[in-house]
């Protein structure tokens, strides 16, 4: 089963990129985390490990977001992105 698919907390909101037309996914990436509130996580979706998204956000969040692999292989990537205090 896709980690997208299982339940999640209540303070857990899915993001399922995949959905999401390509010209648009990283500012509705960028939105949904600038959404979140401290505490709060994003689970992220999608069928490619983002690298170069990651770099965008670690350089515009720095340690103000956690970012912590839920599942990691060919066509199912899944992330948690927690807002930190």
């Amino acid at each position: 089963m896709h980690a997208c698919d299982q339940p999640t907390q209540e303070a857990v909101y899915p993001f399922d990129a995949r959905g999401v037309a390509k010209r648009f996914r990283h500012a509705a990436i960028f939105g949904a985390l600038d959404a979140l509130l401290a505490g709060e996580t994003m689970r992220f979706c999608n069928d490619h490990d983002p690298l170069p998204l990651l770099a965008q956000l670690q350089a515009r969040f720095g340690d103000a977001l956690q970012i912590k692999y839920v599942q990691r292989e060919a066509g199912a990537i899944v992330i948690d992105f927690t807002r930190m205090a």
